[in-house]
């Protein structure tokens, strides 16, 4: 059975720490609680402030409270990872260029390998 994680835990957190979207909203300098709704239902993306704010809020690091964003930015990435390697090879890119993409590769490779098992 594949987990498919939600798109965030905003709502998760927020409940665990007993807090309401206002007092949030607050905590973060926004106006009201309805920004947090919005973030919390995933229809607004917050800005990179806020989401550190969420951060150092619930003290939860931002990969686990976008955990859907997160897996699809790494579904990205490791998409286009080979084409980008290819491109260095055929420019005649450093070794150490080559190197660290190839580390990428490989620490994808193993991490998908983890969620397979």
């Amino acid at each position: 059975m594949t987990f498919i994680p939600l798109q965030n835990y905003l709502r998760t957190y927020r409940r665990r720490s007993f807090l309401s979207q206002d007092e949030v909203a607050f905590l973060l300098g926004v106006k009201t609680g309805t920004r947090v709704t919005r973030h919390e239902g995933a229809n607004r993306t917050p800005t990179m402030e806020t989401a550190l704010g969420y951060e150092v809020l619930f003290d939860v690091p931002l990969r686990a409270l976008f955990a859907g964003e997160a897996r699809k930015v790494e579904t990205i990435i490791r998409q286009r990872l080979p084409e980008l390697i290819r491109r260095v090879e055929e420019r005649g890119g450093s070794e150490e260029k080559l190197a660290s993409l190839r580390n990428l590769a490989e620490r994808f490779a193993q991490h998908h390998e983890n969620d397979c098992n």
